[in-house]
C-alpha cells in the first residue's frame, strides 16, 4: 500500500455524508480535503469540524483544492448530474448506492467516467463484511460446484419518523423508489455478484403498510440466471422492528453457503447504529460444518472492537483510493453498479406489464411512468 493519500472531496451533506467524512479521515490512504453543497453556509457548517474547504461549486472545488476523488452523497435523482460535473472537471468518483434511480442516469455517468477516463464506483460496503467474503471465496474455489439457487430475504422497518427525516424520501420524484431503490441494493448486489450475469426477472412490488408513501414498501422476484441457476427475492420495509437481512447461495453438489448481513432493526445512516454483527448464518461444505460456531464468535468479537459504521465504509474507501493508485478496477465498478439498478428497474417493470423481463435492460424512451413505478 503506497504512503500516498488521494485528496478527496464529499459532495451533498446530508446524513450519511458524516459517516463517509470520518471514514476517509481515518483511511490509511484517503485525505478528507473538501465538501460541496448547493447551499454554501450548508457546506460551511459541515466542513468546520473536519477542518477542511467548503464549496457551492462542484468544479471550481476540485480545481481550487486540487480534489482527485469525490464521494457523490445527494438524493439519488442527483447523482448523475454530480458525476458528470466532477468526471468532466478530472476526478474519480465514488457515489453511495444505489448508483441512480434510473437507468438513463447510469449511462450517462459511465459515459462520462468513460470520455474522461476517471474510475466510477458505488458504495457497497457490505461486500467488505468477512462472513460475505467468506461465501465469495468459498463459490470461486467450487466449494459449492456451481451456485444453482440464490436466494435474498430482507425484512425490515421504515416508520414514518424516517421518511419525515428528509423531504425526498419516500418519493417517487427525489428517492426514485422505495425498499427496493433505497434498502435492497445492498443485498441485490451481493446476490449478482455471488450468483452471475441474470437472464430474465419476474417480479412484484407492493405498499402493504406504508400509506403515506408513494413508493413500494415491499417486493418479490423470481430471478433466472445466464448459467441456469435460479433465485428468489425477497425485500420488505413492513416488518416491526426488522428482522434480518440474508443472503443464501445453494450448490450444485448439495452444499449450502450463506451470510446474515443484518440483524434486528436495520441500521440508518445517522440515526441508528448497526444492531447486529454480520455472521455467516449457513455451511453445508463437506468437511467445514464445525467452523459456523467458530466464525461466529470470532466475528461477534471482532464487530464488538470495532465501530462498524466507519470500519467498512473506511475498507470501501482505501478499496477506490487503491484502484485510482494502481490502475485497477474497484471491487464494485459503476457496471456493477449498474446491474443492480437494472435488476430493480426490471421488478418495476415486470410488474407494470405483468409479464418476465429480459436481460440485458435498456433505458425506455417515449413513456412517463418511470419504468413502471407509476402504473
Amino acid at each position: 500500500m503506497t504512503s500516498r493519500k488521494i485528496k478527496t472531496a464529499i459532495i451533498g451533506c446530508g446524513k450519511v455524508a458524516h459517516l463517509h467524512a470520518a471514514a476517509l479521515q481515518q483511511g490509511s490512504n484517503t485525505a478528507l480535503t473538501a465538501v460541496c453543497s448547493r447551499s454554501l453556509p450548508k457546506a460551511q457548517a459541515f466542513a468546520a469540524p473536519y477542518g477542511i474547504q467548503a464549496f457551492d461549486d462542484i468544479g471550481r472545488m476540485i480545481r481550487e483544492a486540487g480534489v482527485e476523488s469525490v464521494v457523490v452523497c445527494t438524493p439519488h435523482p442527483f447523482h448523475a448530474g454530480a458525476v458528470i460535473q466532477a468526471a468532466g472537471a478530472g476526478a474519480h468518483c465514488l457515489v453511495e448506492k444505489p448508483l441512480a434511480s434510473s437507468l438513463q442516469d447510469c449511462e450517462a455517468m459511465i459515459q462520462a467516467c468513460r470520455t474522461n477516463r476517471v474510475k466510477l464506483g458505488v458504495v457497497s460496503q457490505r461486500r467488505f463484511y468477512a462472513p460475505v467474503q467468506r461465501v465469495q471465496k468459498a463459490i470461486a474455489e467450487g466449494k459449492i460446484g456451481a451456485p444453482v439457487l440464490g436466494t435474498v430475504n430482507m425484512l425490515g422497518w421504515r416508520d414514518k419518523a424516517y421518511y419525515d427525516s428528509d423531504a425526498w424520501r419516500g418519493t417517487w420524484e427525489m428517492e426514485g423508489g422505495g425498499v427496493l431503490v433505497n434498502q435492497a441494493p445492498h443485498q441485490l448486489d451481493i446476490f449478482q455478484w455471488l450468483m452471475g450475469p441474470i437472464d430474465e426477472v419476474y417480479g412484484v412490488w407492493r405498499n402493504l403498510n406504508h400509506p403515506y408513501l408513494e413508493v413500494d414498501d415491499t417486493a418479490l422476484a423470481i430471478v433466472k440466471f445466464q448459467s441456469g441457476a435460479v433465485g428468489n427475492i425477497i425485500v420488505s420495509n413492513s416488518q416491526k422492528p426488522g428482522i434480518y437481512g440474508k443472503v443464501q447461495v445453494h450448490g450444485s453438489n448439495g452444499a449450502s453457503v450463506g451470510v446474515q448481513t443484518d440483524g434486528g432493526a436495520m441500521f440508518i445512516a445517522g440515526m441508528s447504529s448497526i444492531a447486529e454483527p454480520p455472521v455467516n448464518d449457513l455451511w453445508t461444505v463437506p468437511g467445514e460444518e464445525q467452523l459456523l460456531p467458530r466464525w461466529q464468535q470470532e466475528d461477534a468479537v471482532f464487530f464488538n472492537a470495532i465501530d462498524p459504521m466507519e470500519y467498512y465504509m473506511k475498507l470501501q474507501h482505501e478499496d477506490f483510493a487503491d484502484a485510482i493508485l494502481n490502475n485497477r478496477k474497484p471491487m464494485v465498478s459503476g457496471e456493477e453498479g449498474r446491474v443492480t439498478v437494472e435488476l430493480f428497474t426490471a421488478i418495476y417493470r415486470s410488474t407494470r406489464d405483468n409479464r418476465p423481463v429480459k436481460f440485458p435492460l435498456a433505458p425506455e424512451s417515449g413513456r412517463n411512468d418511470f419504468d413502471g413505478r407509476c402504473c
